[in-house]
């Protein structure tokens, strides 16, 4: 399974998509594969499993939705350091759900560059009850750093990107993932597993939703 997995990068990497989306369409993009081992991918078919209820042969994730964060991290190399360990370093409240590090398919810089980490349809930790039909994109900031003007117009020409490709129905920031709790969206085992969350905000939200043309700045691309 893992060599196929390592294939797949290998191939994605190489060829760009299979799906009919044109190149011009696709935003410049660094590659910065982050460590997939035989330990990563049994450790994400677990919590597949035991986090999500989800009994996957893979870990291919059919991507529905964007969900967007900041990183409180101010460094893309610092960033990328902390997602490439297989297992979660400290943090024990995360611990407890799972030994799997956190991690993103995307990582955006103060600058707007754009930083794949993972292939879009590979499974990533990085939100709670979503992780197993979410591409996660983390931008460089935080809360005294608010995100940039550069980080705005990335998000916009990524997930435009991303939504020609996928049948992406939703664009949300990390702090509103908790409305999902109570549909059939949300898949999470332990009712009291919640973080609370303030990335990205509402300001940038509305904002990215508005040029993205999301009708009235709404969540949904439906």
């Amino acid at each position: 399974m893992v060599k196929r997995i390592v294939g797949l990068f290998a191939l994605f990497f190489l060829f760009g998509t299979l799906h009919l989306v044109s190149a011009q369409d696709r935003p410049y993009i660094v590659q910065r594969p982050i460590t997939w081992d035989a330990q990563r991918d049994s450790l994400s078919l677990d919590y597949l499993k035991n986090r999500h209820g989800i009994a996957a042969p893979t870990v291919e994730i059919v991507p529905k939705m964007v969900v967007v964060h900041w990183t409180d991290v101010l460094s893309v190399n610092k960033t990328i350091r902390v997602f490439d360990p297989v297992k979660l370093p400290g943090r024990p409240s995360l611990q407890k759900a799972s030994a799997l590090n956190v991690s993103a398919q995307f990582v955006i810089g103060r600058d707007g560059s754009i930083f794949q980490l993972l292939p879009e349809t590979t499974f990533a930790r990085h939100t709670i009850g979503l992780n197993y039909c979410a591409i996660g994109i983390e931008n460089i900031g935080s809360s005294r750093y608010p995100l940039t003007e550069a980080q705005l117009q990335a998000n916009t020409a990524l997930i435009k990107y991303l939504m020609a490709k996928y049948p992406i129905e939703y664009v949300i920031g990390h702090h509103e993932y908790q409305i999902f709790k109570d549909t059939a969206w949300w898949k999470e085992t332990d009712p009291g597993y919640l973080t609370k969350k303030t990335d990205p905000g509402d300001e940038f939200m509305n904002q990215l939703r508005l040029n993205l043309g999301l009708a009235g700045g709404l969540m949904g691309t439906k």
